[in-house]
C-alpha cells in the first residue's frame, strides 16, 4: 500500500497538535485539502494524513461526519492481514494477562474495545465460544473479513462462531444495508448460558441489546453482591437482571427489578430462576422507573440506578444532566436512612466531574446527608487509551445516605 495509492489528507496549520499527542480522531474542521489517490475517495477508505508542511502523521479510516478520520496507525505501515492479526493478538494477550481467557468462573468478556485497543470503531465481545462483532464505522464494516480471520488466528478452535451485529451501530447515513448474521461458523442455540463471577446468565446476541449483555458492569455487580446482605434492593433499568442476580447471591432480603420493557423483566426473572430456582425473593415489574420511584416511600435500603445513556452527544448534554439530577434526587429522597445508592452514567459526553457535581446537586435537593464510599468505572477489559480520555464512558458512585 504505497503513499501514492492512498488519498492524502492535509491538515490546517497547527491542527496536527492533537495527533502529535496520539489522539486517534481527526475532525473535519482540521482538514485543509484532500488529494485523491488512484481511486475516488469513499467513506471507509484508508487514507494518509499529512501536516500542512507535507509530513506524514497518521493513517486511518475516512468517514463522513464531524470525525473525519479514525486513526489506525501513526506509522507508515501497511494495513494488511498481518497487521490485523497483530492488533487482535495483542488485545487477546492483554485479556490473558487479566486472567479472563479460559476463566472457569467468567466466560464472557470484551476482546476489542475500540480506541482502548487501538482499533477505533470496533467492538468484539466473547461469549463462551462465540465472538460478537459490532462495527461503529464504515471502515471497520468493510474490514470484517480481515477481523474474522484475525480472531480465528488468535483463538484457533477455542472459537466456533463469529457473529456480526453492526446493523444498529453503523452511521445511518452510510446506507450500507447492513444485516446482522454469522461471519463464520454458527451457533445453533438461541440462548447461551454464560458465567460471570460464577453466576449464570442467558445471552442472546441475535436479539438482545448491545452484543447481548452489559459486560462492562461485571465488577460493579460484584460490589453490589458484597453490599446486599440483609437489604431490600431496588434495581431500576434492570435489563436482564444482572444486578438483581448479584444482589440475591449476596444475601439480599428481597429484590425488585424494574424496566419499561416487558421482555427485559421476563429475562431478569429467567436469570433469577436460573441461579436460585422458583422461590427466590424476587419480583420483576414492567413500568417506568422514574415514576415508580415516586411512591416507594422508604421501602428500600439499596437502590441501583443504571439508566441508558441520557446523552449520546454534547448537543443534548443539558437535558441529560437534568434527567440524571431528577432521578437521583428522587432516589435519595426515598431511600431508607442508612441506605446505599449505586448510581451510574454511561454517557461519554458526561465527564466524571460533571456527573459527581450532578449527584451533589441531587443530594442538596433531597436534603439528605450523603457520603461517597465508592467511585466506579469500567473494568480492565474495557481499557482506556491514555491519549483518548473520551474512552472513559462509564462513571459510577456508591453513596451512603443517612
Amino acid at each position: 500500500m504505497t503513499q501514492r495509492s492512498l488519498t492524502a489528507i492535509y491538515l490546517r496549520r497547527g491542527k496536527e497538535e492533537s495527533l502529535e499527542r496520539c489522539h486517534p480522531w481527526i475532525f473535519s474542521g482540521a482538514i485543509e485539502r484532500i488529494t485523491e489517490g488512484l481511486k475516488p475517495l469513499a467513506e471507509g477508505d484508508i487514507v494518509d494524513v499529512y501536516t500542512k508542511q507535507g509530513n506524514f502523521i497518521a493513517r486511518g479510516h475516512y468517514q463522513i461526519g464531524s470525525i473525519a478520520v479514525r486513526v489506525l496507525s501513526f506509522e507508515e505501515e501497511t494495513i494488511d492481514q498481518a497487521w490485523w492479526n497483530r492488533r487482535i493478538a495483542t488485545a487477546k494477550a492483554l485479556r490473558e494477562s487479566l486472567g479472563m481467557v479460559d476463566n472457569e468462573r467468567t466466560t464472557c468478556y470484551r476482546l476489542i474495545h475500540g480506541e482502548g485497543d487501538l482499533l477505533p470503531g470496533l467492538v468484539v465481545d466473547i461469549y463462551e465460544r462465540t465472538a460478537v462483532v459490532q462495527c461503529h464505522s464504515v471502515g471497520m464494516y468493510h474490514s470484517r473479513s480481515q477481523i474474522t480471520e484475525a480472531i480465528r488466528e488468535a483463538y484457533g478452535d477455542r472459537i466456533e462462531a463469529i457473529y456480526d451485529k453492526s446493523s444498529q451501530t453503523l452511521p445511518y447515513k452510510a446506507e450500507l444495508g447492513a444485516i446482522d448474521g454469522y461471519l463464520w461458523g454458527r451457533n445453533a442455540e438461541k440462548d447461551v448460558v454464560v458465567l460471570e463471577n460464577g453466576l449464570k446468565f442467558k445471552v442472546n446476541w441475535e436479539e438482545g441489546q448491545k452484543t447481548g449483555f452489559f459486560i462492562d458492569q461485571r465488577e460493579n455487580r460484584d460490589l453490589v453482591r458484597q453490599y446486599a446482605r440483609g437489604r431490600k434492593v431496588l434495581n431500576t433499568f434492570c435489563y436482564t437482571g444482572g444486578f438483581s442476580v448479584a444482589a440475591l447471591a449476596g444475601g439480599a432480603r428481597e429484590v425488585v427489578s424494574i424496566d419499561l420493557s416487558e421482555r427485559a423483566v421476563k429475562l431478569a426473572d429467567e436469570n433469577v430462576r436460573l441461579n436460585f430456582g422458583d422461590d427466590a425473593p424476587h419480583e420483576a415489574i414492567a413500568t417506568n422507573a422514574v415514576e415508580y420511584l415516586k411512591d416507594i416511600d422508604d421501602s428500600y435500603d439499596l437502590i441501583i440506578l443504571d439508566p441508558p445513556a441520557f446523552a449520546k452527544h454534547h448537543k443534548v448534554l443539558g437535558n441529560a444532566l437534568q434527567g440524571y439530577k431528577k432521578i437521583n434526587a428522587r432516589a435519595l429522597q426515598k431511600i431508607r436512612p442508612g441506605g446505599i445508592l449505586f448510581t451510574f452514567s454511561c454517557s461519554q459526553a458526561v465527564s466524571r466531574d460533571l456527573f459527581r457535581t450532578t449527584i451533589f446537586t441531587s443530594a442538596a435537593i433531597a436534603k439528605r446527608k450523603v457520603r461517597i464510599i465508592g467511585q466506579l468505572t469500567q473494568p480492565a477489559d474495557h481499557p482506556i487509551n491514555i491519549y483518548h480520555p473520551e474512552g472513559e464512558y462509564l462513571k459510577g458512585l456508591v453513596v451512603y445516605v443517612e
